[in-house]
């Protein structure tokens, strides 16, 4: 009786994410007033998919906890939503639901992998959205004050990443964390985020050539110490999203394409310089000819994909132990295989929509330094969610890259969710910008009007 009652819900599962993923879509243009009245629909998918989700893993594994953990996750999501809707009934809901959604499939994975590991995320989750109510403040009110100490974070960020490649302990050929009375974290996952507001404060007052020259030596700075330490995967994100950046602000393609030559050659020495670099492409571009060794991750993550199929095996019906880190780097073959692809490609469709809704609000915003922040935070986010995905489904050689919100990992969890808060923050930004406009004209309609009366 289980093993129907799971397959059935395999394809009422990616029903729910299907239907999720649409009305986000068609919702995502909509004046705000219709966008908030019809939010209902994806609280009732998120709501019933988590459910149903976190059931059947119960009915498979028959584990009290899944219950409980399932009832814990319910409460912080709810309250969540609602604590954010007193608090700035302003802003990006749409972009809330996003973030529950991402977190609720990592939770449900984790569970059903690690329940240990799951706990521990879970804590952390809660630990990270308190932030989401300090940061969006923090940015609404600072006004011009946080553009003016972009060399602070210039200079903060390559310090903590110097220390990582002095005192950092070797992890799978690179240097990622560091270790304080038992506690490890990744500098990394929270450098980015000075990085980008480094890189905003220096492109966003002038453009002239030699301000850019010293911007590009301190991004290749930071390049260059990731390089060092080894964290290729960081250090390409720290690439692409300095270009980016240094294309919103000046809008030169030629600027772009040097940039991608000077990376691409730089690729190409790291793949001789390195020897884990040559393993992890000889993974990628034949792993079945090293299936004992280098392509042993790869392979089994593939066979995972193609075993999944369309709509999966169904939770706790799969082997996804067989893939090595699959809890961190590899947690999207995980998900594939006993959810499905076309659950899979939903999850994707989600990362996208919201990374459209950051680059809108990007667009819309007035103030220069701002809107290069949200450019930089948007790719950051979808750049690394290909990264991640791209490694497991062999369309790029593997980077040890975490999945935004979804793969274990404290750092890379309390990071995204600063991002998310940081773009909330800009988004309220827009709407008082808004209003002020609109303020403005009326008041300037009415010193119009007293103007023709007293005349």
């Amino acid at each position: 009786m289980v093993n129907v009652i799971t397959e059935l819900s395999k394809y009422a599962i990616v029903l729910f994410l299907a239907l999720y993923t649409l009305v986000g879509f068609r919702l995502v243009r909509k004046p705000e007033e219709e966008k908030r009245a019809a939010l209902w629909q994806q609280d009732l998918l998120l709501f019933g998919m988590h459910l149903l989700s976190n059931l059947i893993l119960y009915l498979n594994t028959e584990n009290e906890k899944i219950l409980y953990f399932a009832g814990a996750q319910m409460v912080l999501f709810m309250a969540f939503l609602i604590l954010q809707h007193v608090i700035y009934p302003k802003v990006d809901h749409l972009l809330n639901h996003n973030l529950l959604v991402l977190l609720s499939v990592g939770f449900l994975m984790l569970a059903r992998l690690s329940f240990d590991k799951a706990e521990r995320q879970f804590e952390l989750a809660v630990l990270a959205a308190g932030l989401t109510f300090l940061i969006p403040w923090i940015i609404r009110r600072s006004a011009g004050k946080l553009r003016g100490y972009y060399w602070w974070y210039g200079a903060a960020g390559l310090g903590l990443l110097t220390a990582v490649l002095i005192a950092g302990k070797l992890s799978f050929g690179a240097k990622l964390a560091i270790t304080i009375h038992g506690i490890s974290f990744q500098p990394s996952e929270f450098v980015k985020i000075l990085f980008v507001f480094f890189v905003a404060g220096m492109l966003y007052e002038t453009r002239e050539l030699r301000r850019l020259v010293i911007a590009t030596c301190a991004a290749a700075a930071h390049v260059l110490v990731l390089v060092l330490s080894r964290d290729l995967g960081g250090a390409l994100i720290f690439f692409v999203v300095y270009l980016v950046m240094l294309y919103t602000a000046t809008r030169q393609p030629l600027y772009f394409l040097a940039g991608l030559l000077s990376g691409s050659g730089a690729a190409y020495l790291a793949w001789k310089l390195f020897a884990h670099v040559q393993t992890r492409v000889l993974a990628w571009s034949d792993p079945f000819s090293v299936i004992d060794k280098e392509g042993y991750q790869i392979t089994q993550s593939l066979f995972a994909i193609g075993t999944g199929s369309w709509f999966g095996l169904g939770l706790g019906q799969g082997m996804p132990f067989k893939i090595p880190v699959v809890e961190e780097d590899f947690i999207f073959a995980a998900i594939a295989e006993e959810c499905g692809l076309l659950f899979a490609i939903f999850l994707i469709f989600v990362y996208l929509c919201s990374f459209y809704m950051i680059l809108n609000i990007a667009m819309c915003l007035k103030d220069a330094y701002y809107k290069l922040v949200a450019a930089g935070l948007g790719t950051l986010v979808i750049f690394q969610a290909f990264l991640s995905i791209g490694g497991v489904t062999k369309f790029i050689p593997s980077t040890g890259v975490t999945l935004p919100f979804i793969s274990y990992g404290g750092s890379s969890l309390l990071s995204m969710f600063a991002v998310w808060a940081i773009i909330q923050g800009m988004y309220l930004k827009r709407s008082d910008e808004v209003t002020g406009n609109a303020k403005g004209k009326d008041a300037k309609k009415e010193k119009a009007e007293k103007g023709r009366k007293k005349g």
